[in-house]
């Protein structure tokens, strides 16, 4: 299940009850209260990200439960249910701090919609703290911590298009940091004081995915119970980042390319288009050209995203970062947790180095958290590193690989490797993502980037 837990609370059982199937089903880990009073106690102990609560209830109200959490912590993103005749309640709520609200009878879809855009807020908030915890009040990309030379190349690039207002493509694997880069170009640009919209494109319903990029009028669908600007017209004279563009299904595509070319969105119900001024930064973890050969990514729009295309590398092919990178974080944590300076053996120093990331700077934050929350004294040791990378074996032991004095061509190199690795497990990919100690998400994205196919006899 998804780490971010969902409070739910309300006084009527089977609503409580069926929202939490709505949100197990897509994956959330959710937590439930049956009054104001039992969710303020379940929300001071758990400090859930996301809260949907009943706005009438006995004892204390929603909008009070609403109160008291944005006090105790302003960022939590609060959700309301209300019935049609206490829509002014919650237009009031949300001058006061709530996410958003959704009407009763209750639409799964919606709902969703609502939670994931709650969710994505929520997220926007965390990074755009941990900008400032990089550069504190102004961005810039020089501090950035890497002494790589991809990366140093990644973001001088970025740099010299930020002002540019081109169109720019990120591509790289999970983790590597396309969407800090993406809002980094627009903190840079001319746009910059203007909206800056996160597009999830793999995360979008099917159903709801056209009203939540173009917007809809009042009544255009069942559901559309009020005018709805989508996230073209939510962004205006700002930027909308498209991430995992390569997942955005073909009808929306085109839709897309209109809005690049025409600088106009078609909103359902409106019988007339209406313009935007946006910048389009997209990224990808897949190799949108073999997409395009495949049939799953239109030609035309390829061209019109790739204007500028900035790849950034793998963790694993930027180990100097590494321990800059650890060093950065245990001084971040331990501000943030209010625990004395933390820092490494040796050993546990060695074993972060030797590990492969296959989650990359993501997957590092993540356990350089871990390990600072649950520190048990200033110098963490091997002991107190994650399991998966206690047990991960050193990557010259596993190989034991030795240059020829002539010199290599390292792309061929990991591409036999790939090559051998697929063979050996019969192109079973989760099986050889496994062998090669990386995600299957990575080991697709590298076969994607070298064209590897498995052989006739393996097609089903």
């Amino acid at each position: 299940m998804k780490k971010t837990p969902i409070l739910i609370v309300d006084d009527d059982a089977s609503q409580r009850r069926l929202i939490e199937f709505w949100l197990q089903e897509e994956g959330y880990s959710t937590l439930t209260a049956s009054d104001g009073a039992a969710g303020l106690k379940t929300f001071e102990q758990d400090n859930p990200a996301l809260v949907i609560t009943d706005i009438r209830m006995p004892g204390l109200s929603g909008l009070d439960l609403l109160s008291r959490i944005k006090a105790a912590n302003p960022d939590t993103a609060v959700i309301l249910i209300t019935a049609f005749g206490t829509v002014n309640d919650a237009v009031e709520a949300m001058k006061l701090g709530a996410a958003d609200y959704v009407l009763k009878p209750l639409n799964a879809d919606e709902l969703k919609v609502n939670v994931r855009r709650a969710l994505e807020r929520q997220q926007l908030v965390d990074e755009n703290r941990l900008l400032r915890d990089f550069a504190g009040s102004t961005f810039r990309f020089e501090n950035i911590i890497t002494q790589s030379r991809k990366m140093r190349n990644a973001l001088e690039m970025a740099a010299q298009v930020a002002a540019r207002d081109s169109t720019v493509l990120l591509t790289g694997e999970s983790g590597t940091g396309k969407e800090l880069l993406a809002k980094a170009i627009h903190q840079n640009s001319l746009r910059a004081g203007n909206p800056f919209v996160t597009v999830n494109c793999g995360a979008l319903p099917e159903t709801l995915a056209e009203s939540e990029l173009f917007g809809h009028r009042k009544g255009s669908f069942t559901g559309a119970n009020s005018d709805r600007a989508g996230k073209f017209e939510a962004a205006n004279e700002g930027t909308v980042f498209l991430d995992e563009v390569g997942e955005m299904a073909l009808p929306l595509q085109v839709k897309l390319l209109r809005v690049i070319q025409e600088r106009e969105v078609d909103k359902i119900g409106s019988p007339h288009p209406v313009k935007v001024n946006v910048r389009i930064l997209a990224a990808t973890n897949r190799n949108l050209k073999n997409l395009v050969e495949d049939g799953g990514f239109r030609e035309d729009l390829y061209y019109r995203l790739s204007v500028v295309v900035i790849e950034l590398p793998p963790l694993r092919e930027r180990r100097d970062d590494i321990l800059l990178l650890t060093r950065h974080f245990l001084k971040q944590y331990a501000t943030r947790y209010s625990i004395p300076d933390l820092s490494l053996s040796e050993e546990a120093i060695g074993k972060l180095i030797e590990y492969n990331w296959p989650g990359n700077v993501r997957e590092l934050q993540n356990a350089i958290e871990r390990m600072a929350v649950l520190a048990k004294s200033s110098v963490l040791q091997v002991d107190d590193l994650p399991e998966e990378i206690r047990r991960a074996e050193s990557r010259v032991a596993s190989i034991g690989l030795k240059l020829p004095e002539a010199g290599i061509d390292l792309e061929e190199v990991e591409k036999e490797i790939l090559l051998q690795a697929l063979e050996k497990h019969g192109w079973n990919q989760t099986r050889a993502a496994m062998y090669l100690n990386i995600s299957r998400k990575t080991l697709i994205y590298r076969m994607e980037k070298f064209a590897l196919v498995p052989p006739a006899q393996y097609h089903t």
